[in-house]
């Protein structure tokens, strides 16, 4: 269309002329509440940044099939004793099935982080999902005592595709969403994984009761695989349907910078090379391990934890699984929108993670009280900050490297996460089999008393806000009306 006015397209205002204030806000109050920015490039012609409202269908469906991977993480670690009887091993190897979640990250995260780099978010969400759904139904074969293998192997195909879902939110954030909210959708990414593991912890107890009866049993493990399987399916449907790559147009400057990147240009080792001698992401790197390390082996052992205080109770130690993680799921929100309003990265991530220390150690002195009440108040608060300083490190992550790839910093820090994760997971057990579960608790609470006075270390050079700061402050006065343009585009280059 040529009729000299901006056109409305998609909920959204492409401005590919000059449009006067006036028109603007005409345009605006006609129902788009979409942030819009101008940007001249300084050749007379007129590029837009803009926010779509897809961003928000794509961020929910990443947490989508981010739950429904991360619920069978702990699927078979919070009902441990039945899984015991029914395949008839040992309580560790029960252990493993969570633990093999962290293990496969490991050596996998680096070639998956060069694919994220190389092909896009599109193409990882395929695989993700792919990999989810064929997990699953491999699963929905294994309901039989002498299958154990098979059902290790299904939860190895889901643990694969964990691989390809941790590192996305921040990276989504960032091609998606606005400098003012990409805090915000990093943590309703992250959110999604933090639903999962409270449906992990809540589900598990309720369709798989502890009877004798093997044939029932069966049954009862036979459906919660189904229902599994066939949301890992309706999930892989919609991402090869929906999911798309990026928007049309950035919705940042410092997105804007990024593309501006010749492809050629990029070198995946040399990025590596590079956040491995930035000595606060180092550090962060190392913190990051510690606290969501802990959180993993808290996870894991519950079962173990609660049974030991309080026998026949596995419902309600799902319960207070539930409780860890809706408590922290409130707490990464909260620590989202409180970033993105005060950009105080450094003093909240201190905060929360000593404020993390401090419930790891009140709930270990109140494990054994025998009251469940404080057992469930004590584990909310807990939860409420370790699981809600999740986001946080990866926003934190974000800007200390910028402009380097979300998804790889982000997956060095869930490498980290997973390293700490085995080893606190296979520590923690046998000082409970050996000591009991206060010395267990006290265990993990050393390491993050550590991760605090670490993290008091990480000097705070916020990479990103710096490059959106300075690219809004270059912009000279139009001319013609005397107001600055909203924003431009930031000319340079990463390297």
């Amino acid at each position: 269309m040529s009729s000299g006015k901006p056109s409305l397209v998609d909920g959204e205002i492409n401005d590919n002329q000059n449009v006067s204030d006036l028109e603007k806000n005409k345009i605006m109050s006609a129902g788009d509440s979409e942030e819009v920015q101008l940007n001249r490039n300084g050749d007379d012609t007129t590029q837009t940044i803009k926010l779509y409202k897809r961003r928000w269908f794509i961020v929910l469906l990443f947490s989508s099939y981010s739950l429904c991977n991360s619920f069978q993480w702990i699927q078979y670690g919070i009902i441990n004793n039945i899984f015991t009887k029914f395949y008839g091993v040992e309580s560790f190897t029960i252990d493993w099935m969570s633990m093999i979640y962290m293990l496969t990250y490991i050596p996998f995260i680096f070639p998956v982080t060069w694919l994220l780099d190389k092909k896009g978010l599109r193409v990882i969400a395929l695989v993700a999902t792919a990999m989810n759904c064929a997990g699953t139904w491999i699963k929905v074969t294994s309901v039989r005592p002498d299958l154990f293998a098979v059902t290790m192997l299904g939860q190895f195909c889901c643990s694969l595709a964990q691989v390809f879902i941790l590192g996305m939110p921040s990276k989504i954030a960032s091609v998606w969403f606005g400098s003012e909210e990409v805090s915000t959708a990093c943590s309703i990414g992250v959110f999604g994984n933090q639903l999962g593991i409270a449906v992990g912890f809540l589900l598990p107890p309720i369709l798989v009761p502890n009877v004798e009866d093997m044939d029932l049993l069966a049954y009862h493990i036979s459906i919660m695989f189904y229902i599994t399987a066939g949301v890992a399916t309706l999930l892989f449907i919609l991402v090869v349907i929906v999911f798309q790559e990026r928007p049309e147009l950035p919705p940042t400057q410092a997105q804007a910078t990024a593309r501006c990147i010749p492809p050629e240009q990029y070198s995946y080792t040399a990025s590596i090379l590079r956040l491995l001698r930035n000595k606060p992401f180092l550090l962060l790197i190392l913190t990051y391990g510690l606290n969501v390390g802990c959180f993993y082996a808290v996870g894991t052992l519950l079962n173990r934890t609660i049974i030991e205080h309080y026998p026949g109770e596995e419902l309600n130690a799902g319960r207070i699984g539930l409780t860890i993680v809706i408590a922290g799921m409130v707490g990464s929100l909260i620590c989202g929108i409180w970033l993105d309003r005060t950009k105080t990265y450094k003093q909240t991530t201190l905060a929360v993670y000593l404020m993390s220390f401090v419930g790891m150690l009140v709930y270990a002195f109140t494990l054994s009280l025998g009251h469940l009440w404080v057992v469930f108040l004590t584990a909310g608060a807990l939860g409420f900050f370790m699981t809600g300083y999740l986001p946080l490190g990866f926003e934190f992550g974000v800007e200390l490297t910028y402009p380097e790839c979300e998804g790889t910093s982000s997956g060095l820090l869930n490498c980290s996460a997973q390293v700490f994760g085995i080893i606190f997971t296979i520590c923690q057990g046998k000082i409970i089999d050996n000591y009991g579960t206060l010395a267990g608790n006290i265990f993990l609470s050393v390491f993050l008393f550590i991760g605090s006075v670490l993290t008091g270390f990480i000097k705070s050079d916020l990479q990103r806000q710096k490059a959106n700061q300075l690219a809004t402050a270059a912009v000279p006065s139009d001319p013609e009306d005397g107001n600055p343009p909203a924003s431009a585009v930031l000319k340079g280059s990463r390297f």
